[in-house]
C-alpha cells in the first residue's frame, strides 16, 4: 500500500459527505424469505465507509490539527489561575475545537477548492481528489514539525531521511507533529503560568511577613490573579498568540 494513502485517510471524510444523496453502489445485509416473497436489506457503500470513519474524527481531530497545542495550553492557564473547575472542561474543548477550526480555515478552503469541487463536479477521480487533498495537510503539519523532532521520530522508525518534504512517510511525519505540538504547548504554558507564579510569592511573602500563616496563600491570590487576568484581556491575548504561533515559524 502506497504510504500516501494514510495521509488521503484523513481527508476522506470531507470528499464524501457531500455525495451521501448520490447514487451509490449498495451492500446487500441479509435476506428475509417468508410466504409473500423475499425481502432483500441493504445499505449503501458510502454511507457504511462514513459511519466507519465517524469512530476515527476524535483522532483525526487530536492528531492533525492544532487542537492539542490549544487545548494544553487552555488546561495549563486554568491550572495557573488556581481555578478547578471553571471553566469546565466541555467549556476548554469547546473553545479549543472552534479555535481549531478557524486557524486551519486555510487548510479547509484548499483541500474544498482544489479536491472536493472537482470531484463534485466530475473533473477528477477519487483517488486524485485524495491525492490533492492530502497535499494542504501534509503542508500544515510540515510547517508545525520541528525538524529535531523530525529526524529524531524518523531514526525510531528505522527511516532514511527523506531528500524532500513529499518523500516523508506519513507515519514518521504524525508522531513529529504531535510530539512537536506537545512540545511548543508546554513552552506557551510555562509562560503563561510564569506570572500568575509570581503573584502566588508576592501573596505568600506578604502573608509571611505579616504573620497570618495559617491562612492559604491560594485563596487570597485568586481574586488577584482573576483581576490582573481581565484587565489585560487575558482570553483574547492568549488566543490570539496562540492563532499567531501556528503561522509564524510554527
Amino acid at each position: 500500500m502506497n504510504k500516501k494513502y494514510l495521509g488521503w485517510l484523513t481527508v476522506i471524510l470531507f470528499l464524501l459527505l457531500p455525495n451521501m444523496a448520490a447514487a451509490e453502489p449498495e451492500l446487500s445485509l441479509f435476506t428475509i424469505n417468508d410466504a409473500s416473497g423475499s425481502s432483500e436489506y441493504s445499505v449503501k457503500l458510502q454511507i457504511l465507509i462514513l459511519m466507519t470513519m465517524l469512530s476515527f474524527i476524535p483522532a483525526f481531530i487530536i492528531m492533525c490539527t492544532c487542537f492539542t497545542r490549544i487545548i494544553i495550553v487552555l488546561g495549563i492557564l486554568r491550572q495557573a489561575l488556581g481555578l478547578q473547575q471553571s471553566p469546565p472542561n466541555q467549556v476548554l474543548v469547546g473553545l479549543a475545537l472552534i479555535f481549531s477550526i478557524l486557524i486551519m480555515r486555510p487548510v479547509w478552503t484548499d483541500i474544498y477548492d482544489n479536491a472536493y469541487q472537482p470531484y463534485a463536479n466530475s473533473e477528477i477521480t477519487l483517488v486524485d481528489a485524495l491525492q490533492r487533498g492530502s497535499v494542504p495537510l501534509r503542508e500544515y503539519m510540515l510547517a508545525q514539525t520541528q525538524t529535531q523532532t523530525l529526524e529524531q521520530v524518523t531514526k525510531i522508525a528505522d527511516e532514511p531521511l527523506a531528500e524532500k518534504p513529499e518523500d516523508i512517510p506519513f507515519l514518521v511525519l504524525l508522531p513529529a507533529y504531535v510530539l512537536s505540538e506537545l512540545k511548543i504547548a508546554f513552552q506557551i504554558g510555562f509562560m503563561v503560568f510564569l506570572p500568575f507564579l509570581i503573584i502566588d510569592l508576592v501573596v505568600a511573602s506578604v502573608l509571611m511577613s505579616m504573620g497570618m500563616m495559617m491562612l492559604s496563600p491560594l485563596i487570597v491570590s485568586l481574586p488577584f490573579k482573576l483581576l490582573v487576568f481581565v484587565v489585560v484581556d487575558g482570553w483574547g491575548m492568549l488566543l490570539g498568540s496562540l492563532s499567531q504561533s501556528f503561522w509564524v515559524g510554527g
